[in-house]
């Protein structure tokens, strides 16, 4: 490390020096994948890199790192969860039907940004702003599919509204 590093690039030079190959082999033990793993261990000193939090006052680094690749595990198994799901709905579609893999991968990401924005929300907020939004039905269908009235599916739909503003302003 240079001189001229500051001491944030130096204390994060030494975080990674020291816990890189713990983390690495953690979440390959949980993946068993060496390449994926080795690719949310760079994710997670990512985001080491680019938060606000001061390197130099982590008082545990491991549970600091630990903490981040668990999250980074999660999404990692919903994305590939959403994804099987996506390709498992494709193989049931008539061969003429099939989408280029051009179209397929920007619907793909389309739906992971989608689960991403929604993530938060209670269960049956997401499914009335999902059916809503997808399969166009109107609150007095979504209120009988989730055996609700339908002030309550309006209250649904304006907290899912709220929540993916908010999310867009994040």
């Amino acid at each position: 490390m240079t001189e001229l590093a500051s001491p944030q690039e130096q204390s994060l030079h030494a975080l990674y020096r020291d816990h890189r190959s713990w983390l690495e082999g953690w979440l390959g033990r949980r993946m068993g994948n060496a390449w994926d793993a080795a690719d949310l261990s760079q994710d997670t000193f990512v985001r080491v890199a680019t938060s606000s939090q001061k390197i130099a006052d982590i008082q545990e680094p491991r549970a600091y790192l630990l903490t981040i690749g668990k999250r980074l595990l999660n999404t990692f198994y919903s994305r590939r969860n959403l994804e099987q799901a996506y390709l498992d709905a494709l193989l049931q579609l008539p061969e003429q039907c099939v989408p280029s893999p051009e179209h397929r991968w920007a619907l793909l990401e389309t739906l992971q940004a989608l689960d991403e924005l929604l993530d938060g929300l209670p269960v049956l907020v997401r499914r009335a702003f999902l059916w809503s939004q997808l399969e166009g039905l109107g609150y007095r269908e979504i209120a009988e599919r989730l055996e609700v009235s339908e002030r309550t599916v309006k209250r649904y739909m304006s907290q899912a509204y709220e929540h993916c503003l908010l999310m867009e302003l994040a």
